[in-house]
Parts: structure tokens; sequence; C-alpha cells
């Protein structure tokens, strides 16, 4: 895939898969066409950001207005953070239209009923692969790493749930970070948006009819507002995204690929309850990004213990794992160390900035640290004594966020076992 500034730097981006176990037919060559035609639109993004240009143009192919509108919502809201960091301005109307495009009729095609399933390393996708695994489904895994492979978590999680996967590798352009350290603008991406692009591409490719995430009903809340305007860090994980996903997919790449999560009613202390009982993954899962990072050489082999998903998880385990069990799993006791006391503030107390994270919505951490103070093993640890006696955002009880939410869009057939 190739992406250029006018008299300025280019950039080549490669995606391989491996051989489909099935042979193409015509119809699924024009499926994985669009497909393909979406990655590339999508993983553009991570070129736009470098200096924000006004306008994007596809010389490519045809760029009707219904994809352009997809794509325009998609950046900017996928950028808001990025933008908000930066102090720069993500254009409403950035991808120009080609005149006269013809709007593209998804195609049909025949596919074998089976899910293909995202994992990520963390006790997310894990719940959904145990949950679908209790209800017989015939599973799929997929992964996208770097020519190095995945990240120790998510290979290793792979390899606990014992099912057949598939390992799709993104190389971004070398070019990129020439750019970055020219002083090009650097941060976070709607990395789910590509992710799901690929995803489908996939699913055409080796013979699943679904697609099947496992974003929860906490991502849905913003991270802060500006000027009215929401900003979420974890924008293309909430429902509006899944939804214009989900339709763009139907009606311009094939109706016979369906795009969803399965965790959408749950909350992320329900599914820390679920993971909770799930000790084989214990001590394989880890949410903490520095084992994720593009640099394999740089790659954390533990858990930090420093940042906002570390100190999420932490919380969102404690009232379901035993205290010694958890404190092994993290190597010590975040809740009792006064270094942390600011950083679980921010998680959870009210008029103090979210952190730009993957983590659960502040009155749900309230809710969680709350719950401890009631707890014999939990109660007299330092940010519990030190955070719990003035909380205004804690007036629910834990067990109304163990409920389950909507709304969602998960098919009734996949409601057993997570409603």
């Amino acid at each position: 895939m190739h992406y250029a500034y006018k008299d300025g730097p280019s950039f080549e981006e490669n995606v391989s898969f491996p051989r489909a176990a099935v042979a193409l037919d015509p119809g699924k060559h024009e499926a994985l066409e669009q497909a393909f035609k979406l990655i590339f639109l999508l993983s553009g993004i991570s070129y736009y950001k470098l200096y924000v240009p006004r306008r994007v143009v596809c010389p490519a192919f045809p760029l009707d207005k219904q994809t352009a509108d997809f794509l325009n919502k998609i950046y900017y809201h996928g950028l808001g953070e990025f933008a908000y960091r930066n102090n720069v301005s993500v254009s409403k109307e950035l991808f120009v239209c080609t005149q006269d495009a013809p709007h593209h009729k998804a195609v049909k095609v025949a596919l074998k009923d089976r899910s293909l399933v995202p994992v990520g390393g963390g006790k997310d996708s894990i719940v959904s692969v145990e949950t679908l695994k209790r209800n017989a489904e015939d599973l799929l895994l997929f992964a996208v790493g770097n020519v190095k492979g995945v990240a120790e978590p998510i290979r290793k999680s792979i390899e606990t749930m014992g099912q057949p996967s598939v390992i799709i590798k993104r190389i971004l352009s070398g070019e990129l970070i020439k750019q970055n350290e020219k002083g090009a603008l650097n941060g976070h991406i709607p990395i789910t948006a590509i992710l799901s692009s690929i995803a489908v591409a996939s699913a055409l490719l080796f013979d699943c009819n679904k697609v099947i995430f496992s974003n929860e009903s906490s991502a849905n809340e913003p991270t802060v507002f500006l000027g009215g305007q929401a900003v979420n860090h974890q924008y293309s994980k909430t429902l509006d995204f899944e939804t214009d996903f989900a339709d763009f997919t139907k009606y311009y790449v094939s109706p016979s690929v369906e795009y969803f999560s399965l965790l959408r009613p749950l909350t992320e202390a329900e599914i820390a309850r679920r993971f909770s009982e799930m000790k084989k993954y214990h001590n394989v899962f880890r949410s903490c990004n520095a084992a994720f990072k593009q640099n394999n050489f740089e790659r954390g082999k533990t858990w930090c213990c420093d940042c906002p998903k570390c100190r999420f998880v932490f919380l969102a385990l404690a009232p379901f794992i035993k205290k010694v069990e958890l404190v092994e799993i993290f190597g010590q006791n975040l809740l009792d160390d006064p270094r942390q006391l600011d950083g679980f503030r921010a998680l959870c107390q009210e008029g103090v900035d979210k952190p730009f994270e993957c983590v659960g919505e502040k009155k749900e951490s309230a809710v969680l640290l709350k719950s401890l103070s009631a707890n014999s093993d939990w109660k007299d640890d330092y940010i519990v004594r030190s955070l719990v006696p003035d909380f205004p955002l804690a007036t629910e009880n834990l067990a109304s966020f163990l409920a389950r939410r909507g709304p969602h869009r998960m098919p009734s057939r996949y409601r057993r076992g997570v409603c």
C-alpha cells in the first residue's frame, strides 16, 4: 500500500496474509478487493497524522460520497485524542470524493459458519474465546503481528486457548519513524478500526462468516470533553464505531460477513469477574502496553506496574482474586504503594482527568475501589484508605456493575453464556 504527500515524503506499508486454505471464487475475489481497499484507506491514518493535511485524495480508485463520509467520521473521531494532545485540528470533511463515483454493491459469498476472533493478549478476548468454546462454536483465532511475529502475551494466549489460528503481518513503512525523528507529529490512532478491516479480509480468505471482537460497554464512555465535543481514547471500540463499521461491511464489502462484539453487554468489572475464574490464563495474559510496542526489543516482559492499564486491571481483579494470587501475577501490590495515589485518583475521582487509556468508567473504578474498603484483605491498603473516604461517584454497589447492559448488536444465538 502506497501513500504520499504532495511534494513530500512517500511511504510503503505491507500487509501479508498466509495462503487461503480454499480456492477463491469470483465473488470472493470481488469482496476481497473491497476489503483490501478498506484496509488501504484506514491504514492511511498512520501516515496522515504526521502532518495533518486539510485534504486527502485517492487516485488509486474512485471514492464515492458514502465511503468518504464513513472515512471522515473515523479519522475525525479516531484522531480526537491525537488532535487534543497535539493541539491540531482534523477536518470533518477530509476525504475528497471522486466526481460521479459509482456506489459499489456488496456481493454475497458462501462462507462456513465459523467465527474469526481477534486475540489481544488481555483478559477480554480470553473471556470471549472461552465463552464461545463453551457454546461449541467453530473458531479461528486471529492476530496481527510484525515481521518478528506477535507479542508474547498474544502468542501465549493463543497457545493456551488450543484453537486453530491465523497470524497476519503488518509492516509499517520505515519512513514513518524517519519522519517522526524529523519532528513530524505522533500520537494515538484508532488501531481497532485498522485491525477490523484486516479481520474482515481474513474472514473472507479463511472461510469465516463472522468477525467477533471483545469490546465492552465501558468503552463507550468519553475520556474528556472539549468544547462540548466528546474525545474518546477508545472510539474504535465503541458501539457507535461498531455499528458504522458493520453497516459499511454489509453494504460495501459483503453481507455474508457479520461483525459485532461479544462483550458489549458487559462492564469491565463483570469481564474481570469472569476472567478471575479462568486460572490457566492468570500467568499468561497481559494488558500493559509495554508488552505491545512496535519495536520488539523495547517490549516489556512483565507488567510495568506504573501505567493506567496496570492500575485499572489490578483494581478490576482485586474484588475477585485472592490478594496473594493477584500480587503474584503483578509482582507487587499496587494498592499499597503511595506512589500510585495520583494514578488511581485519575481512574476514579471526580474532577480529575481520566487517563487516555483503555480503562473502565470513572464511576465503575470508584465503585470497585469502594467495594475493597469492606474487604478485610484490602481495606487497610494505602490507596483504599486514602481515596475511599471522599467518593461522591461511588453511589452504587458493585452488583450494579455486574449486571448486563444495553444496547448491543449481538445476535440472539450468542446471548447464551453472555447475557
